[in-house]
């Protein structure tokens, strides 16, 4: 990564930081109680301090199932607190405890050092309900923008080592092409969220080295070894320059015999699930914790 490139990588943290965690104010309010609990886990790529989130009455005696969440910002911004809205309702709906995920971000921590963390915690996560009070079989694992790159990279290393199974993999507005130019991502409208130029700095931060970018782990959009990965839903914007590659992973999923939900959201941008529409905010939410509890119950 070139110093001009780490200079602007920074520029974009000063600048879009504190925008990125305001979410639209009616989106905020569920009944899940504010979170009072850290934990800090140990991985190969340092120490992540993560926020839980438990359902406020559990449906029942047995520990509930648990889902791994993982904020966007481009692999730059590190913000969890912008998916408290996220959490909070998919705990409510899913009866599920949360775990929403601080993990490191360029330019200071680039690739691979954001998977490492992503996979380290989900895999203790899963190894350690007994004490966390949830039930690692029961898990699964979601993110939105960058979050659901690093969800998509968290599944193919689960599979291909061997170490858990999620219950389903939640990829909201995901990037999954790195090496494509993002002039050739269009949009249907003329001045989306996205532009060109935030979309090179993110990836020049993320990934300096050029030959790292069509790793699976990197492009999961670019693989042809899908089989095996777990059950998905994908969530796509009509208008987000990312739309085209999400809608052609879900197809690609399904192809590889990976029971796939897609549903493409109508009239909306990137980052729709926090800065609105509501309506439509609220019913992607509302199926992620549908989608959730069915795949828990099953």
């Amino acid at each position: 990564m070139s110093l001009s490139s780490g200079i602007q990588a920074r520029g974009v943290q000063l600048l879009l930081g504190r925008v990125m965690s305001r979410v639209h104010a009616d989106l905020r309010s569920t009944g899940v109680p504010t979170p009072a609990e850290t934990l800090r886990v140990e991985t190969g790529a340092g120490p992540v301090t993560c926020t839980v989130y438990r359902p406020a009455a559990p449906a029942a005696a047995s520990p509930a199932p648990v889902y791994v969440n993982f904020h966007g910002g481009g692999f730059v911004v590190g913000r969890p607190e912008q998916d408290d809205h996220i959490c909070r309702s998919i705990a409510a709906t899913a009866g599920c405890v949360v775990i929403n995920v601080d993990y490191a971000v360029a330019p200071q921590r680039p690739y691979p050092a954001p998977v490492t963390q992503a996979y380290d915690v989900t895999a203790w996560v899963a190894a350690h309900g007994a004490a966390g009070g949830w039930d690692g079989t029961r898990l699964a694992v979601g993110g939105h923008s960058a979050g659901a790159n690093l969800t998509a990279a968290v599944c193919r290393l689960a599979r291909d080592r061997g170490t858990f199974t999620p219950r389903l993999q939640i990829l909201d507005s995901a990037p999954l092409d790195q090496v494509a130019d993002p002039a050739t991502k269009r949009s249907l409208i003329a001045r989306p969220l996205l532009s060109p130029g935030l979309m090179r700095i993110f990836t020049a931060a993320y990934v300096p080295d050029p030959a790292d970018r069509a790793h699976p782990l990197v492009s999961p959009g670019l693989a042809d070894d899908l089989a095996g990965l777990p059950p998905a839903l994908v969530i796509t914007a009509e208008n987000d320059r990312l739309r085209d590659e999400g809608d052609a992973y879900a197809k690609a999923l399904e192809a590889a015999g990976v029971p796939v939900t897609h549903r493409v959201f109508e009239g909306v941008d990137h980052y729709f699930t926090h800065t609105g529409p509501v309506p439509a905010a609220r019913e992607a939410i509302a199926l992620m914790g549908t989608a959730l509890r069915t795949a828990f119950e099953g």
